[in-house]
């Protein structure tokens, strides 16, 4: 039983539970104290000391995230001292911060640039120290030393959450920063680019290439065909930026908003997701059926981070993974062969643009293998949901109040289970529901692969197929992926069948979403992909039409030759740094 302690905080009295922080206690209490650093759970430090507040019986301050209240404390949280040492603290802060606010992406969505408004800041005292850039600009993931507040949660995010460890801290006194562990440069790392530094950093000092004025030369150039696919996770996130609910923020909004900037077609990724699924779900049912010819279990390889991930820390497990291209690249290589033909364009005039919710797909369409269909990257070039969304910011485009525009068909038609791949648990239930027909020639319950839904970082379920136990198991977030595969390494679980996600909570957590500082929200943007495969009139990719269209009159059927040209893989292609 927890005892509760009786506190004054400005003035005022109020009983909490004992252990708990200043910080929790005051909001308890409706009073918000600033924070820049902090992040409940993971970054707990007190290290921007914007959260100071001032306690009776004490001459220094408190930092208000990591001190814990006292039976009969009082509290000041506004006080001069309090005050004053708030603005000094964010002005020194300021003091190495290249603060060009009007042409920072992080302009009205910056913690550091709220905090100094909210302080009344207009100046500032010391001189400006600003480190000096350096790094690849052409890598996805930039990070701005001329940015870096020093909160440390970039940090915590790659060791605690993700198990990467690709940032450390460096150097000492005032010369103390953050830069990348072991290497000189972020590209000779072994980054899985999941991007979770971004989602997690207060301010612009890390943050993805951004790729739109490629686009834009496409869409301005009169040869080009410009496409767009959009990832299922985007839409259950792309109208947060402009206040809309999902309802209302629809794909075919989206898909409006995309024809009036300028792309000749606007298609669907939850088609190539169903593709995806049979060409794994067919390669899965040959492992069971012949065991002896495979290694146990089979990994999905729709996660570019994922396959980065394994490949630079667990390279024993590379060879286990599915050879299935990632729904994106499967996108890219239909479109530029199959959809060409149908539109009667030369492939190397269409411009293939991918709208995912990713770092790594960025490096992915670039990797030089992924070009099986004309020669020419299969993708040319990928955007995540900021940059869709600043590019109908720079179009002038009011989403709520433009129409809706279907989806181009054939690639425009996607099934419930292609929809759910943005959430974790979702490519393991979709090729499961898949699975069980061609197994048994009758679709299941589409509900009855559920158990592997949820949050939860590591699950395992055992499903019956056709007399056969299939032992299953989901991962989301590269730590829990870390865990899962020192287990296997130890002899410690065993599983057919492996799902694993880089970002906490699969795509719809992923690292080029919407940034809302110190919160999750995959778990909502989930459900909003679960409610809407559940309104699908077609929830399994088999059943999916437009599936059944291109195997008949292009692919002929799953893992034919034609489909493991275009449609598969191998991941032994291409290195990750240091990767022998």
């Amino acid at each position: 039983m927890v005892n509760n302690v009786r506190i004054w905080i400005d003035g005022h009295s109020y009983h909490v539970p004992e252990r708990t922080t200043i910080l929790d206690a005051a909001k308890m209490a409706g009073i918000q104290i600033p924070t820049l650093c902090y992040w409940k759970g993971l970054n707990e430090i007190g290290a921007c000391r914007v959260c100071v507040v001032e306690v009776e019986g004490y001459e220094r301050l408190f930092t208000a995230c990591n001190n814990t209240v006292d039976e009969g404390m009082v509290i000041w949280t506004n006080s001069k001292k309090v005050r004053e040492a708030r603005i000094v603290n964010v002005q020194l802060i300021l003091s190495q911060h290249y603060a060009n606010c009007t042409m920072c992406t992080r302009s009205g969505n910056c913690s550091l640039q709220k905090v100094a408004n909210d302080l009344g800041i207009m100046d500032s005292p010391y001189e400006k120290d600003i480190p000096a850039q350096k790094g690849n600009p052409n890598f996805p993931l930039i990070r701005d030393y001329t940015k870096c507040i020093k909160c440390m949660r970039c940090i915590q995010v790659c060791d605690k959450i993700q198990n990467s460890h690709i940032w450390d801290v460096v150097n000492t006194g005032s010369r103390t920063t953050v830069d990348v562990r072991d290497v000189y440069s972020l590209e000779d790392s072994k980054c899985a680019l999941c991007g979770q530094c971004i989602t997690h950093c207060p301010v612009n000092a890390l943050h993805e290439r951004d790729d739109t004025d490629r686009v834009y030369e496409a869409i301005d150039d009169p040869k080009k065909v410009v496409i767009a696919q959009i990832a299922p996770s985007i839409r259950t996130a792309w109208g947060e930026e402009f206040g809309l609910s999902p309802e209302v923020a629809t794909v075919e909004r989206l898909a409006e908003a995309l024809h009036m900037i300028g792309f000749d077609f606007i298609l669907d990724t939850d088609f190539s997701a169903d593709l995806t699924i049979m060409e794994e779900a067919s390669e899965f049912l040959d492992h069971l059926q012949h065991p002896e010819d495979h290694q146990f279990p089979m990994f999905t390889s729709c996660c570019p981070g994922w396959v980065r991930f394994v490949k630079a820390h667990y390279p024993e497990f590379v060879d286990q993974l599915s050879t299935s291209k990632s729904p994106q690249q499967m996108f890219g290589a239909i479109a530029k062969s199959y959809y060409a033909k149908l539109l009667q364009v030369d492939p190397e005039n269409i411009y293939s643009v991918s709208i995912m919710p990713c770092l790594a797909k960025k490096q992915e369409c670039d990797i030089p293998v992924m070009n099986d269909a004309c020669g020419d990257p299969d993708v040319d070039v990928v955007l995540t949901t900021r940059e869709v969304n600043r590019m109908i910011r720079r179009a002038y485009i009011i989403p709520n109040e433009i129409k809706e525009r279907a989806l181009d068909m054939p690639l425009g038609l996607g099934s419930g289970a292609g929809n759910i791949f943005g959430a974790t648990g979702g490519v393991m239930e979709a090729a499961l529901r898949t699975a069980y027909h061609f197994a048994t020639g009758h679709n299941p319950d589409p509900d009855a692969f559920k158990e592997v839904r949820g949050m939860e970082g590591w699950k395992e379920e055992i499903f019956d197929i056709k007399g056969t136990s299939v032992k299953v198991a989901v991962a989301n977030g590269l730590g829990n992926a870390s865990r899962l595969l020192d287990a296997l390494k130890a002899g410690k679980v065993q599983y057919d069948f492996v799902e694993v996600m880089a970002c906490p909570g699969g795509c719809v957590g992923g690292g080029g979403q919407p940034i809302h500082d110190g919160k999750f929200e995959a778990p909502e943007r989930a459900d909003v992909l679960y409610r809407q495969d559940a309104k699908n009139v077609i929830r399994f990719s088999h059943e999916n039409p437009s599936i059944k269209e291109v195997y008949q009159e292009f692919l002929g059927q799953p893992n034919s030759e034609k489909a493991h040209h275009l449609l598969h893989t191998d991941h032994h292609a291409w290195k990750m740094p240091g990767e022998k």
